[in-house]
């Protein structure tokens, strides 16, 4: 099951992606309220998107990004039907990716 959804929707000729990922993002900073340990860091490091094939977006992320993380963004160059690419690697080398088609 992929951990993340996207829509995509084309107006005008400028495309509206929106996606959710599935992601705890922790900071590494916070303490397990019943252990009292330290939680270890898991988040995000990478975000990049494909509009067939082509590259439009890349995105460092860090601790900073909150849990689930919603990301938007706009683009000119993808119609109706071509192919998104999102994908995302964390800290621990985990990684996802989910191909959509623009409506």
């Amino acid at each position: 099951m992929s951990t993340i959804k996207i829509r995509a929707k084309n107006k005008d000729g400028l495309t509206t992606v929106k996606a959710l990922i599935n992601h705890p993002m922790e900071t590494g900073m916070r303490k397990d309220k019943k252990t009292s340990k330290m939680i270890p860091a898991h988040f995000i490091q990478e975000v990049s998107c494909t509009a067939n094939g082509k590259k439009v977006l890349h995105a460092n992320w860090g601790t900073a990004v909150s849990k689930n993380p919603y990301i938007s963004f706009k683009l000119t160059g993808a119609g109706k039907g071509d192919q998104l690419v999102l994908s995302w690697k964390d800290n621990l080398g985990n990684s996802d990716s989910l191909t959509s088609v623009v409506k």
